[in-house]
């Protein structure tokens, strides 16, 4: 029997040898692979459990981030699916690594060259994915799957990122995440984070849980809450094969992962938006760039309310924001990544309250302190003696001359209005906000006028600022509050290497010279006025929900008792109601309810043509517990605002007209706003909103 094949006939013996052949090949091949999948699978697992050589790596295995919510329980950030593009080092051939950058840079709309200074300063392993971007679109990440063939090492991961619900209206106090940075790193394994990690840095980091391609907060609460949030990363072991490489399926079960705590805030969003939609009138209207309004519990220190304009869209650094797109906002001439509401600014005559007080109460013996070398938290002190007491340097009869200015020497420090009103009371003196008034009291705290000791008087001075809490963080539960400043001898002497001169005293009386303070520490001191003097630490988030459900609330921590008289607080409290009742808030005083509070003009920068500076302005308020009973005797009010506007240039106080907007929105007062422009039922006073100089200087 014979086959043909091409015409040609074989003979069968040849045909019998040649499937011999193919047998014998064939079992010899199932032989091998049965061979080799033994020793290298399970031959590898025996061999490693009796502590041979088969290699093995424990990964970490990231943990569901904990959820936040407003204080009606409405959410405000979750977690959603997304996709992320990824490069293994290990599997992108070096020869092929600029044409990899080349086509991805292509495909994502990205620079080759920053992918690959991605790829090649990530840290750890070079088996470890390094994340180029995420927020990818379903049809790109379908694409680059597709083409996997011309883009080695190139893959497409699935992750969980943030979506913020409320974009700008929380952006500052939410913050946002992003991929871990190198500094984030050193902070973590305790140095600086500067260069390239070490291989003993890296393991310690890895020990901590986080690896160089974690995303962590970078900002706002995402920052301050990290720990609480990002929950506790799991450990899996995988074996790993000759290459160092996991052999997919050989991993073991993942252990110790713990989701993250959510977070509840003390803020409600209607109350928010309240806020916002009056601060964002008044910019808008009086043509304002930057501003930040406050709302705050007196009794507790819970804020209500904060936002700072302009603002900026959180979700565009959840997305995974462009280089060109970030350099946009950190160029903004106008700070929008910037919170207002804790960065520092000369508080102007809402800093009176501070002098106020000095001269009331005088200042208490305090003993001798040693000098401590300088700390992350302090800066370096010296030795400091013995203070005898101070006696107060004011009563409440006494009379003070409100007149045109203060003379020393040549220099001449004027009153606001040029004018003054005569003999003033301490709470005469707060409620026309006097600037002579207080220039003569500032004097005061330093001796008799005639022979006023400079030191003494703005070391006083400093004191009662501290207790109010000005010079140092409230210790709010956000990232990068300023400390303010509050000039002493030693500040001068430290950071301008010069002693203290006697216009300074007088500028620091009004708020004024070397003064800097955050608004929400402004608004916390006038709180302690509005409460009776208890100081508390202003608190953005409520409680802290760990994965088992039970909430942690977070109680009110008094900072400290203010140690001025029941008679003195009530002075205060007189001559700060009197600022509205006088009307040097304007119509204010028209409202159904009762304002208490202050008004602030604050002079910086460099002066124009005419020699005018240009300038800040402030209001600082608070309402009774019954808004609509006029008695500010008590210490019970329950909510208290601080509007602040940079470079205003406007003839009337536009903080003002800011605050008195939130306030008929929130108390949903009758009749409408804008009815009445001058001064009838409390409407909008559309004077101040017009550029000039203040109180129409022009």
């Amino acid at each position: 029997m014979s086959v043909a094949v091409h015409g040609r006939p074989i003979e069968s013996k040849n045909v019998y040898r040649f499937g011999f052949f193919v047998l014998a090949v064939a079992i010899g091949l199932t032989t091998l692979s049965a061979r080799m999948l033994y020793l290298q699978v399970f031959k590898g697992q025996e061999t490693n459990l009796a502590g041979g050589t088969q290699p093995t790596e424990t990964v970490t295995v990231p943990s569901t981030r904990g959820l936040i919510y407003d204080a009606s329980g409405a959410l405000l950030v979750r977690n959603v699916i997304a996709y992320a593009v990824t490069v293994t080092p290990s599997d992108l051939p070096l020869d092929r690594k600029q044409d990899v950058a080349a086509k991805l840079g292509s495909i994502l709309k990205l620079d080759p060259i920053y992918i690959v200074t991605q790829i090649d300063s990530a840290p750890g392993s070079l088996y470890e994915p390094v994340k180029i971007a995420d927020g990818i679109d379903p049809k790109v990440a379908r694409f680059i799957e597709e083409n996997s063939d011309v883009l080695p090492g190139v893959k497409i991961a699935v992750i969980s990122k943030r979506e913020y619900l409320t974009k700008e209206l929380f952006a500052e106090l939410l913050g946002y995440e992003g991929q871990i940075t190198r500094s984030q790193l050193g902070s973590h394994i305790g140095d600086q984070g500067q260069g390239q990690l070490t291989t003993k840095q890296y393991d310690e980091l890895k020990a901590n849980g986080y690896s160089g391609q974690d995303v962590v907060g970078q900002a706002g609460i995402e920052n301050q809450y990290e720990k609480d949030l990002r929950g506790v990363y799991g450990k899996q072991k995988v074996t790993l094969d000759a290459a160092g490489k996991p052999i997919p399926g050989l991993a073991g079960p993942t252990e110790g992962e713990q989701a993250g705590s959510s977070l509840t805030l003390n803020i409600d969003t209607k109350e928010q938006k309240l806020a916002s939609e009056a601060l964002t009138w008044g910019m808008t209207a009086a043509n304002i760039q930057q501003g930040t309004i406050i709302v705050e519990n007196p009794q507790n220190g819970k804020i209500v309310a904060m936002v700072s304009l302009p603002s900026y869209n959180d979700q565009l650094f959840a997305d995974g924001i462009s280089e060109t797109a970030f350099q946009k906002l950190l160029a903004n001439q106008n700070q929008p990544l910037l919170n207002k509401a804790i960065s520092q600014y000369a508080p102007g005559s809402t800093y009176k309250l501070v002098t106020a007080t000095a001269g009331l109460s005088g200042v208490p013996a305090q003993p001798a302190s040693t000098g401590q070398p300088a700390s992350t938290d302090q800066p370096a002190s010296t030795d400091q003696p013995a203070i005898p007491a101070q006696p107060p340097a004011i009563t409440t009869s006494d009379t003070l001359l409100s007149q045109p200015y203060i003379a020393i020497g040549p220099y001449k420090f004027w009153e606001w209005n040029k004018i003054g009103w005569g003999p003033l009371n301490i709470v005469q003196g707060i409620s026309y906000s006097s600037d002579t008034f207080f220039y003569q009291l500032s004097e005061l705290l330093g001796g008799p006028l005639k022979e006023w000791d400079t030191n003494v008087a703005i070391d006083n001075l400093a004191y009662w600022a501290r207790q109010y809490g000005f010079g140092k963080a409230t210790g709010v539960d956000l990232p990068g509050e300023a400390d303010g400043i509050v000039p002493d001898v030693a500040w001068k002497a430290t950071n301008k290497g010069e002693v203290v001169r006697p216009g300074e005293v007088l500028l620091a009386g009004i708020g004024q010279g070397f003064d800097a303070a955050t608004p929400l520490q402004v608004l916390n001191a006038y709180c302690a006025l509005a409460n009776g003097g208890n100081l508390w630490t202003p608190q953005i988030v409520k409680s802290v929900t760990p994965p088992n459900g039970v909430p942690d609330e977070i109680q009110p921590q008094l900072i400290r008792r203010l140690q001025i008289s029941p008679q003195n607080l009530a002075t205060l409290r007189q001559g700060m109601r009197g600022v509205v009742t006088t009307r040097h808030t304007g119509n204010l005083t028209d409202l159904p309810i009762k304002i208490a509070g202050k008004t602030g003009t604050a002079e910086f920068g460099v002066p124009d043509r005419a020699g005018n500076l240009p300038y800040h302005e402030w209001f600082v308020g608070y309402v009774p517990a019954d808004p609509y009973t006029d008695d500010f005797t008590k210490s019970d009010s329950q909510l208290a605002v601080i509007a602040f506007v940079y470079g205003a240039n406007t003839r009337g106080n536009v903080a003002t007209e800011i605050v008195k907007y939130y306030m008929w929105k929130h108390f949903n007062l009758p009749g409408n706003l804008f009815s009445n422009p001058n001064l009838g039922y409390g409407g909008i006073d559309t004077y101040s909103l017009k550029p000039g100089l203040f109180y129409g200087r022009d």
